[in-house]
């Protein structure tokens, strides 16, 4: 088993990374980190802003440069953006530096929690529902091809799925 002091979320938006991720991290005593965020620290601006300007390309460079370095970061829950697993860069540094959970969610959860977000460019044009499924189809293949293990987020609460993965990452 890779080592879970690095210990890396994937998944479709609306699973629940950054919120398992801080209870994960909480309960195996090590950091919380996020790629997003750490984007928008860098920048100083705010993920849609840096779509707007730059567009998703200039989002997945900088996205790739910060998955490259934080990938080598010890003692660390990292939660990635959903569409971190289009670069195969990407792949390959969460793959090959720590153990990869596949944080998934139907479709229609990832609907009924990110409904009300206006954060998520992606989200924005067009009919939400039919973007998230067509992210689905792009994705899924990609997350389970890194994955380490799957759990599914839609029936259990953010601190049970935590639990339950702490079960998974300190088994013999």
């Amino acid at each position: 088993m890779p080592s879970p002091r690095r210990v890396f979320l994937v998944g479709p938006m609306g699973a629940g990374k950054t919120t398992i991720g801080k209870y994960l991290a909480e309960q195996l005593k090590l950091r919380f980190a996020d790629t997003d965020s750490e984007i928008e620290a860098r920048t100083g601006a705010d993920i849609p802003w840096i779509f707007d300007v730059e567009g998703e390309d200039g989002f997945r460079d900088r996205e790739q440069q910060v998955v490259t370095e934080m990938t080598e970061w010890d003692d660390v829950v990292l939660a990635t953006g959903g569409g971190v697993v289009l670069r195969p860069q990407n792949r390959g540094a969460l793959a090959g530096r720590g153990y990869v959970i596949y944080l998934y969610a139907t479709v229609d959860e990832q609907v009924r929690r990110t409904r009300r977000d206006r954060k998520r460019p992606l989200l924005q044009k067009g009919d939400p529902e039919q973007v998230l499924r067509a992210l689905m189809a792009e994705r899924d293949p990609l997350y389970r091809e890194i994955a380490d293990y799957i759990i599914e987020t839609d029936t259990c609460s953010p601190r049970t799925v935590a639990q339950r993965l702490v079960k998974q990452l300190t088994a013999d």
